[in-house]
């Protein structure tokens, strides 16, 4: 029998799964699974890292996301209260057309429908439902949820409406069996459902961390993401440690009354195939005055900067010059100047402070003299090739900084020039510290103070120390 993962966390379902994604791709190569999927709560954070991961492994990466469903309108605020603020729905790329949609309802989620967590809502999903195959989810999926409440027939009118949205064979119902009773519940009314209306089951595992071991430090990730301590009675909980990487074999001994809803989980990853491209540079487009080209435009402000930096303009400094734009033109970059250099004269033409410029940009002439820096790579001997190097094909990196009171300013012209929808502001991920985790999982366990600050202190203080290194 052949069986798929399609309802996994990982570590980037932040603060609730534990679940690192080398480790999980490694677990089911481990069971012999040929394929896997990530669904982490609202994001795609991971998505990449798990794309390369599992290929690395070859294993099939199957692209997802565990998406909140409102209840009404994505952009209602006021709809519901608690648990009816939202439904889960999984929903799986099928192809790199539901890959790209799958990213826009995801992005739809923060933009339009963010209330308490990134929602969409029916009207996002039937505009974006195109290579998407969906599953109803967990217990807070809304088919699951009214089936909790004995409303049978709203259950199956929303399951219907999912299947009209996503078409036949693309929507499935979500059996899963953690030892909650509720669940026991909801799987035989789902069977009852599969046979009124045709839409075929899948079996699924909801994992939050890779092995069965893994329950009791996961329980411990909670607290922190609650604010909680363990001892806490009334507190978020995933009961039972089930919650894990099974292997084929457990799953067949929990479903044995549903061999062929194990089955479907193969057959769907077998249809999901993304290719994700790399190491090909997309770069938007600058509009240039009339009847130049954006390369000749580059050089002529490059050159009457020069005259306006340097007096006398030596044969050293155009060949310096020369050089370092035939650089940029070959590397494919020279519209990428033009769009730093553009918002920088904004910002300066606008008396927003901006930084001189730091980190490699510095050693550039072409920065130096379209204004984008100001401090002199000539006069500071330094080198253009740490900055953009033909021999390590890199994106140029330029650092900018911008006076914090007015930097939304340059972010809104940014926005006004290029559109919305070709602007975003990129996240970082923060991790815990081998002694900040030390102090805060002693919270959680209820330490004492002293305790826990004495083993805390034992950790050298050093550069990028992890507990493990520390332990030898």
């Amino acid at each position: 029998m052949e069986f798929t993962h399609l309802h996994v966390h990982t570590e980037y379902s932040l603060l609730d799964g534990s679940n690192k994604i080398k480790e999980y791709v490694a677990r089911v190569k481990e069971l012999g699974m040929d394929s896997a999927a990530i669904t982490d709560h609202g994001v795609m954070y991971g998505v990449i890292d798990f794309y390369r991961a599992a290929r690395a492994e070859g294993i099939n990466p199957i692209l997802g996301c565990e998406v909140y469903v409102a209840p009404g309108s994505r952009f209602d605020r006021e709809a519901g209260s608690g648990e009816d603020r939202y439904y889960h729905l999984v929903l799986l790329a099928e192809n790199n057309q539901g890959y790209a949609n799958l990213m826009k309802i995801v992005s739809k989620g923060f933009t339009e429908g963010f209330y308490y967590k990134p929602r969409v809502d029916l009207a996002v999903l039937k505009e974006y439902h195109e290579g998407i195959i969906a599953l109803s989810a967990c217990l807070a999926g809304e088919v699951a949820r009214y089936l909790q409440r004995g409303m049978y027939e709203d259950a199956k009118a929303a399951a219907l409406r999912y299947q009209d949205i996503f078409g036949k064979g693309n929507f499935f119902l979500e059996l899963q069996d953690h030892g909650i009773p509720a669940q026991r519940l909801v799987n035989q009314e789902l069977l009852r459902m599969h046979e009124e209306t045709g839409i075929d089951l899948v079996t699924t595992n909801d994992v939050h961390y890779t092995r069965a071991e893994d329950a009791d430090p996961h329980d411990i990730l909670l607290c922190l993401q609650t604010n909680k301590k363990l001892a806490d009675e009334d507190r978020m909980r995933y009961e039972g440690g089930q919650y894990y990487v099974k292997s084929p074999e457990e799953m067949a001994e929990l479903f044995p009354y549903a061999l062929e809803a194990l089955e479907n989980t193969h057959k769907i990853a077998q249809r999901c195939h993304v290719e994700i491209e790399f190491g090909v540079t997309k770069l938007p487009r600058f509009d240039v005055p009339d009847g130049l080209t954006s390369w000749e435009y580059l050089n002529k402000l490059c050159f009457e900067g020069l005259e306006e930096r340097y007096q006398p303009v030596t044969e050293e400094l155009k060949a310096r010059l020369n050089y370092e734009l035939s650089t940029i033109k070959n590397m494919g970059y020279v519209d990428y100047f033009l769009i730093v250099w553009d918002f920088i004269k904004y910002a300066r033409d606008h008396d927003i402070m901006v930084g001189p410029g730091r980190g490699s940009a510095a050693g550039s002439l072409v920065a130096y003299t379209l204004g984008i820096t100001q401090l002199d790579p000539i006069r500071y001997d330094l080198l253009f090739e740490r900055f953009l190097n033909p021999e390590r094909v890199s994106m140029p990196d330029i650092d900018v900084d911008f006076c914090f009171e007015r930097r939304q300013e340059v972010i809104e012209y940014v926005r006004r020039k290029y559109g919305d929808d070709c602007v975003v502001q990129i996240v970082t991920f923060g991790t815990l510290a081998a002694r900040g985790v030390i102090r805060d999982v002693g919270r959680v366990l209820d330490m004492p103070y002293a305790q826990v600050d004495s083993i805390a202190k034992m950790i050298p203080q050093e550069l990028n120390i992890t507990i493990d290194k520390a332990l030898t």
